[in-house]
């Protein structure tokens, strides 16, 4: 089964993301746990101006595959819904055939925590 990796909704504020890092590459097998890429939102629209105006954030396998397509790379500007990879349940898989998404897992990195300050208020 061919397994897709889009962006999805981080927070209800976005509507975009930036890719920052890869770590995928094609042809590479993918285990629970591993890191695919890590995306900056710009969060200054929605919270206090004492919040840092971007969060990074790792996307995280889920599940074991095999990455098959790389749509991105960094720098990349992304909405929301839109393709990052293609992945597959199967090493050798070929062709066309049904997609689910790949489950993965979103986290919040603290990217730039020199920026938050006490005296910042």
């Amino acid at each position: 089964m061919f397994l897709d990796l889009r962006l999805t909704k981080i927070n209800p504020n976005m509507s975009f993301a930036v890719v920052e890092c890869v770590y995928m590459q094609p042809g590479s097998k993918i285990k629970p746990g591993d890191k695919l890429f890590d995306v900056s939102v710009d969060l200054s629209a929605g919270f206090s101006q004492y919040c840092p105006p971007i969060s990074y954030f790792r996307i995280v396998s889920r599940e074991h595959a095999w990455a098959k397509e790389l749509l991105v790379s960094p720098g990349t500007n992304l909405n929301v819904g839109e393709l990052l990879a293609m992945c597959s349940s199967i090493d050798d898989q070929v062709g066309e055939g049904a997609t689910r998404p790949l489950r993965v897992t979103t986290a919040g990195i603290a990217h730039h925590a020199s920026m938050w300050s006490a005296n910042s208020q």
